[in-house]
């Protein structure tokens, strides 16, 4: 079994440094408020509180967690693992397990992140943002164990078995699909009814107990599309990476209404899309009928028909192509590379909407890509997000890796169940993790659905050359949609 180091807040040890930094610039910060839950007839809100300290209980990893020399290595979107089904047709055979019984009262939850191996550096990172949903909302009842799962399957599956045997009531995490896939099997093997919380963006791993809060791809994808029809925007062509994560979006662009007029892949591990993207275009068919007007406007010599020629110098092509929007999901460099390869051979606004997902909202300096200008793209409301990291820099001393806002909403989602009065299946049961009203979190509001998905509505954006705007705000309640 692993260790676990064991620190009370409530005992004579003093605060961690970092905690009464936070308590202290936190209530110097405009957006910080002081409210701890506020229930009402739409959705659970998690507020910080700043003007308290901590009563809850951590136990490991309670000493301030430092920038790693680890070079965090975040794996692609997760799109393909064993479906439930498939899980559970050898089912292990279930045994008994010493539990460590928590006093009456007690509300113990682990938390299973990579804080070794390749991805040590992030899941620091999601551990510093449970540890700040901590010091903010919860009460001394409240006691978050943390483990290990040394970033592989195994690792996880040992990680749950630890967290069963010292009492956890619910499991958050693990990171990736195959870890989740690992951990969820593991603990089938007890005779206990344990519900995960994962941080998993793959759909394939959910249900049966499990539940995942990453963001799944079809729900971006319906948010773009649903907004480019509305524009009149409705000939869309995925220009996509040949992978798991590719071929997810396409799927879920294919079942969109408006379906897809035409699909390509590349390999995202190339560096030359030039032959991909001028097939795309119909280039060089376009460029033909440039050069057959041009020769049918000299053949007729006329002084009109000179002038329109002239017109024509600046043009490498003529006609448009026979699509109005190009769907791409990929970002950094390839996101780039693409974008300018389409604006070199003639697929640009205002002919051409590009459209993006939330992978947009995680590259750096979109507003300077010229051929980027006045696309559109999906992603969660800024809102939260901005208040999340001015708190998490000024407790940790740098901003949040994007992926840091999932712990922070699963420590408190965790928290406000467990303070809130539970239904008769219990605090943590599937009953209460699928409210219909929901929880409005870091990026916005969810919900899980009866598939283990967590529901989230997405807001839209625009690249515009003054900075990126918002062209429709997402939903703060899911009160439209219950009624």
């Amino acid at each position: 079994m692993m260790p676990i180091l064991r620190h009370n807040l409530m005992s004579p040890k003093p605060l961690p440094q970092f905690l009464m930094t936070a308590a202290a610039l936190c209530l110097l910060l405009a957006g910080c408020v002081t409210n701890i839950v506020e229930n009402d007839q739409t959705f659970r809100k998690f507020y910080p509180a700043a003007e308290v300290p901590p009563k809850a209980q951590l136990k490991e990893n309670t000493a301030p967690l430092a920038a790693s020399n680890v070079t965090a290595q975040v794996s692609p979107p997760q799109v393909k693992a064993p479906p439930p089904a498939a899980r559970s047709r050898n089912a292990p055979q279930v045994k008994n397990i010493p539990v460590d019984n928590a006093p009456q009262g007690e509300a113990r939850v682990a938390i299973l992140l990579p804080l070794s191996g390749p991805n040590a550096k992030l899941g620091r990172a999601m551990l510093n943002a449970a540890q700040l949903s901590l010091f903010e909302l919860a009460d001394e009842d409240f006691v978050l164990m943390t483990y290990d799962t040394q970033g592989d399957a195994e690792g996880a599956a040992r990680a749950i078995e630890n967290a069963v045997r010292d009492g956890a009531r619910l499991i958050l995490g693990p990171l990736l699909a195959k870890s989740v896939t690992a951990a969820h099997d593991r603990a089938r093997t007890f005779n206990v009814n344990l519900n995960i919380v994962a941080f998993s963006n793959s759909p394939e791993v959910a249900g049966d107990g499990v539940f995942i809060l990453g963001f799944t791809p079809r729900q971006q994808v319906r948010a773009i599309l649903d907004y480019a029809a509305a524009q009149g925007v409705s000939r869309v062509v995925a220009l996509a990476p040949d992978n798991g994560y590719g071929r997810a979006v396409v799927a879920a662009a294919e079942s969109h209404s408006g379906g897809l007029f035409q699909t390509m892949y590349y390999d995202p591990a190339t560096h030359d899309f030039t032959d991909q993207i001028k097939n795309l275009a119909r280039y060089e068919q376009r460029r033909g009928t440039l050069r057959e007007h041009r020769q049918a406007l000299n053949d007729a010599g006329d002084a009109a028909s000179l002038r329109t020629l002239r017109n024509l110098d600046k043009r490498d092509t003529l006609g448009d192509p026979p699509f109005d929007a190009v769907l791409m999901p990929d970002t950094g460099r390839n996101l780039r590379t693409l974008s300018s390869l389409l604006s070199y051979y003639d697929v640009d606004a205002p002919t051409v909407r590009f459209l993006g997902l939330r992978s947009w909202d995680l590259a750096s300096n979109l507003t300077t890509e010229p051929a980027l200008q006045n696309a559109w793209f999906s992603a969660t409301p800024v809102e939260g997000r901005i208040g999340f990291a001015k708190r998490y820099k000024a407790a940790f001393g740098e901003r949040p890796p994007r992926h840091a806002s999932l712990a922070y909403d699963a420590a408190a989602l965790a928290i406000v169940l467990a303070r809130t009065p539970p239904p008769a299946e219990g605090m943590f049961s599937r009953t209460a993790l699928m409210a219909k009203s929901g929880f409005l979190g870091v990026d916005g509001v969810f919900r899980f659905r009866s598939d283990g998905v967590a529901e989230r509505p997405f807001a839209i954006f625009e690249i515009t050359r003054d900075g990126i705007i918002a062209r429709r705000p997402a939903p703060q309640t899911f009160q439209h949609l219950t009624n």
